[in-house]
């Protein structure tokens, strides 16, 4: 693991460190995105000790708040992505707040969430997956056929990404289910394809770097934008 292997948008977010300091730092953010998926826990403890020594650096503050919602460190995750918002002025981590709420048992603040104008630093997948989230939170709230108007609108069928496209159709199979359309949700089921894992390079929100002797280890649960249950959300 190198430093090299993060995005050049995050390495250049860390250009107010000097040179070695960036260097270890970016590669604690490596290892922390590399293990988010594998062993959560041990991508928070990387994601802490780079906090340590850069903790006013936004893409910091970012890898600590996708590593405590991975984690199920709902709360804590909440104030680092409104300290990412604060520090880099961009609000691209929506959906993980909004699930975050979902996490914490506040289904209607996820939907407040979702309800908000979107954000010109909001992507198309990004405001897909603020719908999954919100879908999510209808069944939270015993309303799964307001859960399959959520992902009825035009955005979320129109979305391109294929992967995204999976995630909607699984996120659309927990509403029928809930709603008491098991024919549906079985005819739509056996359409989704299996979705083959890719190489990516680390980028943020994806992390990624070596252990340190500084960073501890442990074990947990996953996630980026809602995943964690198929409709997209925390479990609470």
């Amino acid at each position: 693991m190198t430093f090299d292997q993060l995005d050049r948008q995050a390495r250049q977010r860390l250009r107010t460190l000097s040179k070695e300091s960036a260097n270890r730092v970016g590669r604690h953010l490596v290892m922390a995105g590399n293990l988010v998926e594998s062993d959560p826990e041990l991508a928070y403890q990387h994601a802490q000790s780079a906090m340590r020594r850069a903790g006013r650096v936004d893409v910091v503050r970012e890898a600590v708040a996708l590593t405590a919602y991975a984690t199920g460190r709902y709360a804590e995750a909440l104030r680092e992505i409104r300290t990412v918002r604060r520090l880099s002025g961009l609000d691209a981590l929506r959906a993980i707040e909004a699930d975050c709420e979902r996490g914490l048992g506040r289904p209607e603040r996820a939907l407040d969430l979702a309800a908000a104008p979107p954000s010109k630093d909001m992507s198309e997948t990004d405001r897909v997956e603020l719908a999954i989230v919100a879908s999510g939170a209808r069944l939270d709230l015993d309303q799964p056929q307001a859960a399959l108007l959520v992902l009825d609108q035009d955005l979320v069928r129109g979305v391109s990404d294929d992967d995204m496209k999976v995630r909607v159709a699984h996120a659309r199979v927990t509403a029928l289910r809930a709603a008491g359309r098991d024919a549906d949700a079985d005819a739509l089921e056996a359409t989704i394809p299996d979705v083959e894992p890719e190489e990516e390079e680390v980028s943020f929100a994806e992390l990624a770097i070596p252990v340190e002797n500084d960073a501890p280890a442990g074990a947990n649960d996953r996630r980026s934008p809602g995943h964690g249950r198929e409709d997209g959300a925390a479990d609470g």
